[in-house]
């Protein structure tokens, strides 16, 4: 059995990364009182509304991007296949009878 890495947390449980900070960008736009305002208006819609509409690309950047850091790196060398063990996903938290 190969060791895990350094920082990655073996057990597939919670991981703790400063990129999941990043997750709390976008519940800026519930806290209502800093965007309750009439103006500037876009295309005529009040900021309340647009900024709301704006803060859904601002949600799916901050999640791709907390993805693309946090996410587990492949196999080491390009070419080389993972072990057997390693893609079965069964056997990592015990078995189970069937």
């Amino acid at each position: 059995m190969s060791e895990p890495k350094s920082g990655v947390d073996a057990g597939g449980g919670l991981r703790l990364s400063p990129w999941n900070l990043l997750l709390l960008l976008p519940f800026l736009m519930l806290i209502t009182p800093w965007i309750n305002a009439d103006e500037p208006r876009l295309f005529g819609m009040p900021f309340f509304y647009w900024i709301q509409f704006a803060f859904v690309p601002v949600g799916v950047l901050a999640v791709a991007v907390v993805y693309l850091k946090t996410r587990d790196d492949g196999p080491v060398a390009p070419g080389v296949a993972p072990d057997v063990d390693e893609l079965d996903e069964g056997t990592a938290g015990g078995s189970l009878a069937r």
